[in-house]
């Protein structure tokens, strides 16, 4: 990054099939105003040749923008996350595409983040369609009650960890891992 920085880049794009999150926090904390840096998902089907068909998702490289998240502070001191959903940029029509969090397969909430490994302490899965193809699957009745809060948009509330930092990774429809970094001091909190 300090290298496209100081050859006069505009922008900086790194590929690859993953990224960890130790990789995309290192690339969220840039501040370079001068070189915007981007991360490119190389999509796991450039090794699949012409075995698979063609659709509107079938991009080798999709280069994603952040989960749209919004981190709340609870009277009694705990946090809350509401995930919004995702910007994903699209390369063939040079536009950001904003997603709906319905359309997310899945996010999930590490309340007290390290900055190298995600582990999650909270997970959602917002198609509530996918909890009747469920419970359909395994032939029994699903409280919906009991997994509504399962398929929402906003975490239970959790207190500040030793951290002082939350991640919210969301799976977005292309499948692509995206994740947003929320530090539990010194932000302004949503009201």
């Amino acid at each position: 990054m300090r290298a496209a920085h100081r050859y006069g880049y505009d922008a900086l794009v790194f590929a690859g099939f993953n990224f960890d999150g130790a990789a995309q926090a290192a690339i969220q904390a840039d501040e370079s105003p001068s070189v915007r840096v981007h991360m490119s998902h190389i999509a796991p089907d450039v090794n699949m040749g012409d075995l698979l068909k063609e659709t509107k998702n079938s991009q080798l490289f999709s280069v994603s923008g952040l989960p749209r998240t919004t981190l709340h502070e609870t009277d009694d001191g705990q946090f809350v996350v509401e995930m919004e959903g995702v910007d994903i940029y699209d390369p063939v029509s040079n536009a950001i595409v904003s997603e709906n969090a319905n359309r997310a397969a899945a996010w999930f909430l590490d309340s007290d983040y390290d900055g190298r490994t995600f582990c999650v302490t909270q997970a959602f899965f917002p198609d509530s369609t996918a909890w009747g193809k469920l419970a359909k699957s395994l032939r029994s009745v699903v409280e919906s009650d009991a997994f509504a809060a399962f398929s929402g948009t906003k975490s239970l509330p959790f207190p500040k960890g030793e951290r002082a930092r939350a991640a919210v990774k969301v799976i977005d429809p292309r499948g692509n891992e995206v994740m947003q970094i929320h530090r539990l001091e010194g932000e302004d909190y949503a009201p």
